[in-house]
């Protein structure tokens, strides 16, 4: 008897078409479901986005998740480490039953252009992000925060600044990652 013929494909040929696989149907996934979506969007790891969201062009997102009936609106050349959340919404606690009632209330999220979001970084509704803003790792956004600032820390505090003559130069030569 004759041994089937086994196809040799080398291991880091299959995880890199896993990889590429994955990113489309992530990339796909988040574009469907968002109000719009510019050009270049690229989705790596699992993320869902809510229908009132509005997303720029070449936004990379790490692991994103947007919830809430509230609009979120996200500029360009945005990037996010995994594990990212926004909330657009807050439940009535003043309403009709304890704790809350069934009462939505949306609060918008608007984040700049070339913002930049570190791992598990949370924000709150009701939040505007500067543009050239940057988040650090594991920060709770629950105030708006300054154009060229970088911030950090629960809750999320403005602790340093860009050079923003360097960030207008690399602006205007269109240098994006």
């Amino acid at each position: 008897m004759k041994a089937a013929r086994v196809l040799s494909i080398p291991v880091r040929a299959w995880r890199r078409l896993w990889r590429t696989t994955r990113r489309r149907y992530y990339t796909w996934r988040v574009r469907s479901q968002a109000a719009s979506a510019g050009e270049g969007l690229r989705v790596n790891g699992p993320s869902s986005v809510s229908r009132t969201t509005r997303i720029g062009s070449n936004v990379h997102f790490n692991g994103m998740r947007i919830t809430g009936v509230g609009e979120v609106t996200i500029g360009d050349n945005f990037h996010s480490g995994g594990e990212c959340v926004i909330i657009s919404e807050i439940h009535d606690y003043e309403g009709n039953a304890l704790p809350y009632d069934a009462t939505r209330i949306p609060k918008p999220v608007h984040i700049g252009d070339n913002v930049w979001l570190g791992q598990r970084v949370m924000v709150l509704g009701g939040v505007t992000i500067g543009d050239g803003a940057i988040i650090q790792a594991g920060s709770v956004v629950v105030r708006s925060i300054p154009a060229y600032a970088i911030a950090g820390g629960h809750p999320a505090n403005v602790f340093g600044s860009r050079d923003v003559e360097r960030y207008e130069r690399l602006l205007s030569e269109q240098k994006f990652t």
